[in-house]
């Protein structure tokens, strides 16, 4: 077992340094461009079945226990260790990076780095067209692309499986420079700018939080998230606890991310190709509300208490205007952009999150965590299709997809229409999906916090974000009328003369993410099996 977390993490970084060598000649394919394609496919392949292993492996009788450990000295002289491990909250997030790093890299191979437009659905001539001077992503290497995905992969798996701060930060800070470059080099309109607010709020963020990790490190006496977790506060006081909490919660709120720290995820989404969106989404926010959960609430829970009120208060306004703000893209006449539309709306997802995670109580927590990784299925399902809507009508403007004339999606590709349908309505939280759990424990947990938190206090944040879930509905229901239905055959642009539906590669790389939502909205229990343990020893005293 400590083999194969080991073999997960630095695969995708050797994968990633592979990427940039010559391919051998028996295995360039029809080309270098298809042979470095497949190269991706491959290692982020063979890293899901390891992860399907791990997680096959794993003793679900004791997921509070850290299994697959490895612990060796790194800096003796600041008792830094190289410790990797995962329980019942990392490993559900270590198989979804796995899945859709995977899925991207599929989406990638078919389509060329740069969503490069192929005639034919084959990955000859997707190859062909990426590295074609004319084609969208010729001026960008498809070498170079692989291998930032897989710095991506291999960064954001290591920051769910070590557990030591000082790596955890180094593995927090790896995944930025990547999406950077995905950003900024094959993205859309505003790239340069998005990218550089991406990489400006998350680095300034990272180095408050870097002197937090720092001050639990030093006053604690280790750098071991296990012993600090265990250790539970105790050998911290109070006033360093609330300040470390305060600097280490700042870094992570920017990459979660809380409102108002949120402005720069609209414009990344935007701006970023289809696969840095999914990523996006899907992974990299999870690692803020995963570090407040391995970090702040069990190894300074004193600090926690104090300022669960005020991260619960944030929270719920990001729901709010999160919501707000998509009905105001969604209207008609706005002149809204479908993918910024959806980048809103993990403000609010990622704030029911937040919010359940400062209700300090094992039905919040778990609540939000169940939340992360609905939210990274159902959003990286939205994403993945919101690219291929972009990709058919050449826009994600609203009002021209809602004017094209013969019923918008469901005229003109009923199954992309469908599955589009299918993701609004597991996002909005449908009975039945897996968006509905999440929300659900978050407001129970809301409706009778921890024990020294204000009671009156957080029934008014659960009514709050109550109501934010209805204007959630709100949202997503006008972009499946406008989007999927159109807004009439009158006074709409021409639609477009050749109309292609879901794709062979399409509805293999959709497909485990529509059958995964199904699953964990009709059985729960198969991730609150693992998590609900973990959560409760992590506020009780530590991981075993």
């Amino acid at each position: 077992m400590r083999y194969l977390l080991v073999a997960i993490v630095l695969l995708p970084l050797l994968g990633s340094a592979a990427a940039l060598l010559p391919a051998p000649p028996g295995l360039k394919g029809r080309g270098p461009e298809q042979a470095v394609l497949r190269h991706g496919v491959t290692v982020t392949g063979a890293v899901l079945l390891l992860s399907i292993a791990l997680a096959a492996g794993f003793d679900r009788d004791d997921p509070a226990r850290m299994q697959a450990t490895t612990d060796v000295s790194w800096i003796p002289a600041l008792d830094t260790r190289i410790h990797l491990g995962v329980d019942g909250v990392s490993l559900p997030l270590l198989v979804l990076t796995a899945l859709l790093t995977f899925l991207c890299a599929v989406h990638a191979y078919y389509r060329g780095p740069a969503g490069a437009r192929a005639s034919s659905g084959s990955a000859a001539s997707a190859a062909e067209a990426a590295g074609s001077p004319d084609s969208a992503g010729s001026a960008h290497s498809a070498k170079g692309y692989v291998a930032l995905l897989l710095l991506l992969e291999g960064g954001t798996l290591a920051t769910f499986a070590v557990l030591d701060l000082l790596l955890f930060f180094l593995a927090f800070e790896t995944v930025l420079i990547p999406m950077y470059f995905l950003i900024a080099r094959w993205g859309g309109e505003g790239r340069e700018r998005a990218a550089w607010k991406f990489i400006l709020y998350t680095l300034l963020g990272s180095v408050v939080m870097l002197l937090g990790l720092l001050l639990l490190g030093l006053r604690g006496g280790t750098f071991d998230m296990v012993a600090l977790a265990t250790d539970n506060g105790s050998s911290i006081g109070h006033t360093t606890q609330l300040i470390a909490v305060l600097a280490v919660g700042i870094g992570l709120a920017v990459k979660t991310p809380m409102w108002p720290l949120h402005s720069w995820l609209p414009d990344a989404h935007t701006a970023a190709p289809t696969t840095g969106s999914v990523l996006l989404a899907g992974v990299l926010l999870k690692m803020g509300t995963y570090g407040f959960v391995r970090i702040a609430l069990p190894i300074a829970p004193d600090g926690m208490l104090t300022l669960a009120p005020y991260l619960a208060a944030f929270a719920v306004a990001g729901i709010v205007y999160g919501s707000l703000a998509c009905l105001a893209l969604a209207r008609s006449g706005a002149g809204g952009d479908l993918k910024r539309l959806i980048a809103y709306s993990s403000v609010g997802h990622m704030g029911f999150v937040l919010l359940g995670i400062a209700t300090l109580t094992p039905t919040g927590v778990n609540g939000a965590l169940f939340a992360n990784v609905a939210h990274g299925l159902i959003t990286g399902l939205l994403f993945f299709l919101v690219g291929a809507v972009k990709e058919r009508y050449g826009t994600a403007d609203l009002d021209r997809l809602a004017g094209v004339s013969g019923g918008a999606l469901y005229g003109r590709a009923p199954r992309l229409g469908g599955l589009l349908a299918f993701a609004a309505v597991a996002s909005l939280g449908l009975p039945g999906l897996a968006g509905f759990w999440g929300e659900m424990l978050t407001l129970f947990g809301a409706f009778r916090p921890a024990e020294g938190l204000s009671r009156p206090a957080f029934l008014v944040f659960m009514s709050v974000a109550a109501f934010g879930t209805l204007l959630t509905a709100a949202y997503l229901l006008v972009v499946v009328r406008r989007v999927c239905m159109g807004d009439g055959p009158d006074g709409g642009e021409a639609a477009p003369a050749v109309f292609t539906d879901v794709r062979g590669h399409e509805f293999a790389a959709w497909t485990p993410l529509v059958v995964l939502t199904v699953l964990a909205g009709l059985w729960p229990a198969v991730l609150l099996g693992l998590t609900d343990p973990a959560v409760q020893t992590l506020l009780t005293g530590g991981s075993r």
